[in-house]
C-alpha cells in the first residue's frame, strides 16, 4: 500500500517533520500539565509521610495545620500521651513565610519540631539534626541553603546545620525546620512595636489597675501557650481510628487519621488546582485535534491530483482511507515522541515538583492516535469526495 506519510517524508521531509515537532511541543505541555497535577498530589502524600505521624490532633471542627489555621495548647500533647495504644506525641507549628538568606528570600514553610519526636525530618543529605533548643535549623535542598549558612526568620538568626530532600509543604514549598519554642515566637510573637501599644492599652484599662494583675495581663501577652498541632504515632497492634475515637470524646479535640488526612489534602486543598488543570488539558486535547486536523487536511488537499490518480487506477476508497489515516497516525507519532522527549527534558526546570507517571504517557499515546483518528476524518471526506477526472484535467 502506497504510504503518504513516507511519500512527504521524501519529498518534503522538513514540513512533515517539523509540523511533528510543533504537535509535539504542543503534546509535551500536555504531559507536562498532567505532571504538574500529579507533582501537586504526591506532595501532599510527602507532606504526610514525612511527618511520621498516624494521628493529626488539631483544634475542633477545622480541617486541620495543612487546610486551614488550628490552634491548641502546648501542653496537650502530655495528657494523650497517656492515652492507650499512644506511642508517642510531639507538638509542632506550621508556617509559610519568607526566609532570608543574605540578599534573597525564600518562600518556605517553617516547621517547629520537638528533636526526634513526630514531624522531624527522618532522614538528612548532609550535617546533622537539630540538637539545640534555639537558632539552629535543618532545611531542604531546594531552599538553595547551604550547610553552616545563617538565614534569618523574623527577628532571630539560624544557623543551617542539616540538609534535607523532598521535605515540602502540600503547596510544594520547601520546608525549614527549628526548634519548637523558636517556630512559636516566630510564628505568634508581635513585633515590638504591637507588644508597646498593647501594653499601654492594658495599663490604661481599669480592669486590669489591680496589684499584680497588670504583670500577670503583661506576661501573658508576650508568651505563646500554643502550636498548630499534636503529632501522635499509634502504638502497634493498635488501630489509628480506635486510638483516635477516645481522643475526640474525652479530649474534645479533632482528630484525624492518614487516610482522613489525605483525603482533606487532595480532595479538598488542591481540589480547585485540579479542576483547573483538568480544563487546561481537555482544551490542549481540542487545540491538538484541530491543529492535527488543519495539518491533515492541508497535506491531503497538497494531493488531490495524486488521489484522483489512485482512484482512477481503481484504487478502493477503503485504501485511500486507510493512507490518509495512516499519514495521520505517524504524525501523531511523531509528535508523541517529541513531546514525550520535551516533557522529561524540561520538567526538572519547574520551581515545583513535576512527576510523569508511564500510566500518564501510555494514556496520553492512546489519546493522542485516538484524536489523530478522529482528526484525519475531515481529509478523508475531502478526498474521497475527488473526482477521479482531476487526474487527467488540468
Amino acid at each position: 500500500m502506497i504510504s503518504l506519510a513516507a511519500r512527504d517524508i521524501q519529498h518534503a521531509w522538513g514540513k512533515f517533520v517539523f509540523t511533528g515537532v510543533g504537535l509535539g511541543l504542543l503534546i509535551g505541555v500536555t504531559l507536562t500539565m498532567a505532571g504538574v497535577y500529579r507533582g501537586m498530589v504526591d506532595d501532599a502524600k510527602v507532606l504526610l509521610n514525612n511527618s511520621g505521624a498516624d494521628l493529626w490532633v488539631v483544634q475542633q471542627k477545622t480541617l486541620g495545620p495543612y487546610a486551614e489555621p488550628s490552634s491548641v495548647h502546648d501542653d496537650l500533647y502530655r495528657s494523650i500521651l497517656g492515652m492507650p495504644g499512644v506511642a508517642s506525641a510531639a507538638n509542632v507549628t506550621y508556617l509559610t513565610m519568607q526566609v532570608r538568606q543574605g540578599e534573597r528570600d525564600v518562600r518556605a514553610m517553617v516547621v517547629g519540631i520537638v528533636p526526634d519526636g513526630p514531624g522531624a525530618p527522618a532522614y538528612l543529605v548532609a550535617g546533622r539534626q537539630i540538637t539545640r533548643s534555639h537558632y539552629e535549623a535543618v532545611a531542604d535542598i531546594a531552599t538553595g541553603f547551604k550547610l553552616n549558612q545563617v538565614i534569618r526568620i523574623r527577628r532571630h538568626d539560624y544557623t543551617v546545620v542539616g540538609l534535607t530532600r523532598r521535605m515540602v509543604s502540600s503547596g510544594g514549598d520547601p520546608m525549614v525546620f527549628i526548634p519548637l519554642r523558636d517556630a512559636q515566637e516566630a510564628q505568634f510573637l508581635k513585633d515590638n512595636d504591637a507588644i508597646i501599644n498593647e501594653r499601654n492599652r492594658s495599663a490604661a484599662n481599669p480592669a486590669f489597675n489591680q496589684t499584680g494583675v497588670l504583670d500577670a495581663v503583661i506576661n501573658s501577652q508576650s508568651s505563646n501557650p500554643f502550636v498548630n498541632a499534636v503529632l501522635v504515632q499509634v502504638k502497634p497492634g493498635f488501630s489509628a481510628e480506635k486510638v483516635a475515637e477516645p481522643i475526640r470524646r474525652w479530649k474534645r479535640f479533632q482528630v484525624y487519621t492518614r487516610a482522613q488526612m489525605e483525603e482533606i489534602l487532595v480532595a479538598k486543598l488542591i481540589a480547585t488546582s485540579s479542576k483547573q488543570i483538568g480544563m487546561f488539558l481537555v482544551i490542549l486535547a481540542i487545540v491538538s485535534a484541530a491543529i492535527v486536523a488543519f495539518i491533515i487536511y492541508t497535506l491531503t488537499m497538497g494531493k488531490i491530483r495524486e488521489i484522483a490518480v489512485l482512484k482512477l487506477i481503481g484504487t478502493r476508497n477503503r485504501t485511500i482511507a486507510a493512507m490518509i489515516m495512516q499519514q495521520a497516525v505517524g504524525l501523531g507519532v511523531i509528535g508523541f515522541v517529541v513531546g514525550k522527549v520535551s516533557a522529561t527534558v524540561w520538567a526538572p526546570m519547574f520551581p515545583k515538583y513535576v512527576l510523569l507517571e508511564p500510566g500518564d504517557a501510555l494514556r496520553g499515546f492512546v489519546a493522542i492516535i485516538i484524536i489523530c483518528i478522529l482528526a484525519s476524518l475531515l481529509a478523508i471526506r475531502a478526498a474521497l469526495k475527488v473526482d477521479p477526472a482531476e487526474a487527467i484535467g488540468g
